[in-house]
């Protein structure tokens, strides 16, 4: 087994640079590295709320049809079906250059409609635009997320909380990257949401692929460095945003802000080349040793599958067990799926709700626009806090206390309905709670989705199904933001202009103001959060049996044979 020790840096790797250069960049850990970087850009979705309030002016739409809009943007960003098949059938790099060219052309088209550079679009255009820049993010996270899950498949929990944490904090990053770069312009971040993530894939394409590799004894050790470079990156920008509410910077001062953020991003490079010497230098001893005679074990012979002539949808109901790998149509059609998905409704639903609509509430509460900027952007550095905690606390309860996954959704979707209470009934300062509430409870979701979809139904599939198990989350948009939120705003804001004797053809923009504004939808959401909660715990105990076990005893077994010959050989 591998042990990544103490390791100087002398030539780049035993007076090889160039060798120890390609060896790296063909290595998991860089892989890693790449996959945090496509990942910290990979969340403009969660900026919605930002320049919403630039595409409502400009383009003169009420607060359904902006909450229209908001349904796209989260249908495009939850349906990544298509991206799962076609991952299926094409390598990685095709993947992540598919989800590069979506990205861009959607938000730049949609910056030239804002900018007044082409035509005014038709609504339904600008829901195709939003909705084939979002579904771009689910292009990364199937090149990205689900090749780190199957490069390091015993830390999967803690992986998808490192992955969808820096893409929790990508709001805020961008924030900071695009007041450096472009000032306090909500337009031009559309700008840089349309190049700056679409860059970020094709510079790192060929980096990113499935590598089979010895598990190294050191592994959740230098997963925590990962966390505390992360954590420490979220403590800085959420010490910017408070900063920047109460003083103002210059340009140099944001430009300065954004190039330790950066810094930060950078740092797990130089993690992964410390992680890549001694398997470089193992590598070097081994090609220097004199051919050693090996022992093949005698191929056993398959025999031929009975069933080959039975019909695809024979064995839908003759499912595994858990944890073994399902069919895609098995684990679409079992028990376990639909109970996921009714707690993926309630819980994603009610949250990306709150959030497509946090700039709107900040506004009918009398927030500034720039106290509303801080809302979004603390929103999205605990968003980056929940998915870390889910991902490595809940992977700690599960190693060493056989806590399950699914009791920690539970716990997590009833924190969310407390968020939803304060926008219900806020107080002074309730908005500032809440944004870190919901943002906490909403990145906690993810990484659990993600992670119990593989433990329940296995990696096999696991590009498609995790894809899947997320087709909630548009559903519930549409009927809770679409349907309920959006109507009721305007209701609220009808009612305002008829006190004034105005109508709404007077007006270009319906703007409701008051606590009332939002009272009864988020009161609706509150409830919805807290059955999604009860939903959960029918999940928790059919899966309770399954989490005592030992789950991840099929990868070591594995890689059982693959270490034992390694350290046969090393010690020849």
């Amino acid at each position: 087994m591998v042990e990544a020790a103490k390791v100087t840096f002398n030539g780049g790797g035993g007076g090889d640079p160039l060798g120890f250069t390609l060896h790296l960049l063909r290595g998991r850990w860089f892989s890693l590295f790449a996959s945090f970087l496509i990942m910290a850009g990979a969340g403009a979705t969660y900026l919605f709320g930002t320049y919403s309030k630039e595409i409502k002016s400009t383009l003169g739409y009420d607060q359904t049809t902006l909450n229209l809009l908001g349904f796209f943007k989260d249908f495009g960003a939850n349906v990544g079906v298509l991206s799962g098949l076609l991952a299926e059938v094409t390598p990685t790099w095709f993947v992540l250059l598919v989800g590069a060219a979506m990205n861009f052309a959607g938000y730049f088209l949609i910056w030239l409609s804002v900018t007044g550079k082409i035509a005014k679009p038709r609504v339904w255009q600008m829901c195709l635009y939003i909705c084939l820049g979002a579904n771009s993010q689910n292009f990364a996270n199937t090149g990205a997320l689900v090749t780190s899950v199957k490069n390091f498949p015993e830390g999967r929990g803690i992986m998808l909380g490192l992955l969808k944490g820096f893409t929790g904090l990508s709001g805020a990053i961008l924030t900071q990257i695009y007041l450096a770069v472009y000032g306090n312009d909500s337009k031009a971040l559309i700008l840089l949401i349309a190049w700056l993530p679409a860059a970020l894939s094709v510079i790192f394409v060929y980096t990113i692929r499935e590598i089979k590799a010895v598990r190294q004894a050191n592994e959740h050790r230098v997963f925590f460095h990962f966390l505390y470079i992360s954590i420490a990156l979220a403590l800085f920008i959420m010490a910017m945003t408070l900063l920047q509410k109460f003083v103002t910077f210059s340009r140099s001062a944001y430009a300065g802000s954004a190039t330790v953020a950066c810094a930060f991003l950078f740092i797990p490079l130089f993690i992964a080349i410390r992680e890549e010497l001694p398997i470089w230098r193992l590598k070097k001893q081994d090609i220097s040793k004199p051919p050693q005679i090996t022992v093949e074990k005698p191929k056993t012979v398959e025999k031929p599958n009975e069933d080959a002539n039975v019909a695809c949808f024979a064995d839908i109901c003759n499912k595994p067990e858990r944890g073994e790998d399902y069919t895609i149509l098995q684990a679409l059609l079992s028990v376990d799926m639909l109970i996921l998905f009714l707690a993926t409704f309630c819980g994603l639903g009610s949250s990306l709700t709150a959030v497509d609509n946090l700039g709107q509430i900040g506004e009918s509460l009398g927030y500034p626009t720039k106290t509303t900027k801080a809302f979004v952007s603390l929103l999205s550095i605990w968003n980056f806090f929940g998915r870390i905690f889910s991902g490595f606390v809940s992977e700690s309860l599960l190693v060493k206390y056989k806590f399950p996954r699914t009791l920690m959704m539970t716990l997590v979707l009833s924190l969310s309905g407390i968020g939803m209470l304060l926008i219900a009934f806020p107080f002074q300062g309730s908005l500032y709670i809440a944004s870190i509430i919901i943002g906490f409870s909403f990145g906690a979701q993810l990484p659990l989705l993600f992670a119990i979809i593989s433990e329940l139904f296995g990696l096999k599939y696991y590009s498609t199904l995790f894809n899947c198990g997320q087709l909630a989350s548009p559903l519930g948009s549409y009927i809770l933001n679409v349907k309920m939120a959006g109507p009721l705003y305007d209701r609220e804001a009808v009612k305002e202009l008829a006190k004034k004797g105005m109508t709404r053809s007077m007006v270009k923009e319906l703007i409701c103001v008051g606590p009332h504004c939002y009272r009864m939808p988020f009161i609706i959401l509150a409830a919805v959060t807290f059955f999604g909660s009860i939903i959960s715990l029918v999940l928790v105990a059919r899966t309770r049996k399954f989490y005592k076990s030992d789950i991840y005893k099929k990868f070591r077994d594995q890689v059982a044979e693959p270490e034992t010959e390694m350290a046969v050989s090393t010690t020849k």
